[in-house]
């Protein structure tokens, strides 16, 4: 559903922001490269079922190199999910190394930022719900929020 209007979200406290893909470099191999990609969806899977855990939010973009953007409630509960040896990431890490190892027909990246108050804005013009704007508490983005220096601003914790 498209929300009409300007919309910004914020949330209370740090978060962290999770930029993790793969690149298919030979895409002839998919034997190599499949069993990668599929690896990711059992692990959101957990994650969503599991909120306990941490993650917030998450969108995804598929093509020759994949992103999937992720938001975590915290830097602890990132790293506590990527080393829980019940969870799904270990084994999946696992098989891509083995992989890894014997060909370079699929890369992987990813990159974490640590997002304090008042270290970020955000824009929702005619949108449905998206990335941050269905983590964050929305609100309309008017008046001093109508700009991203109100925005920035408004992020900040009170006694800044």
């Amino acid at each position: 559903m498209i929300d009409s209007g300007r919309f910004t979200s914020t949330i209370e406290g740090s978060f962290v922001v999770f930029l993790i893909g793969l690149r298919i470099n030979n895409p002839l191999r998919v034997d190599q490269w499949l069993p990668t990609l599929l690896s990711m969806p059992p692990m959101i899977s957990e994650l969503k079922n599991k909120p306990e855990l941490g993650l917030m939010g998450v969108e995804s973009w598929l093509s020759r190199t994949t992103i999937m953007v992720q938001y975590w409630r915290s830097m602890e509960q990132l790293l506590a999910y990527s080393q829980n040896r019940d969870a799904k990431h270990l084994p999946a890490w696992s098989r891509f190394n083995r992989v890894a190892q014997s060909s370079s027909a699929v890369g992987i990246w990813h990159e974490t930022y640590r997002v304090e108050p008042g270290n970020y804005e955000n824009i929702y013009f005619d949108m449905p719900a998206f990335g941050f704007g269905q983590v964050g508490v929305r609100k309309s983005a008017v008046g001093a929020l109508k700009n991203s220096a109100g925005r920035m601003q408004s992020t900040k914790p009170p006694t800044q």
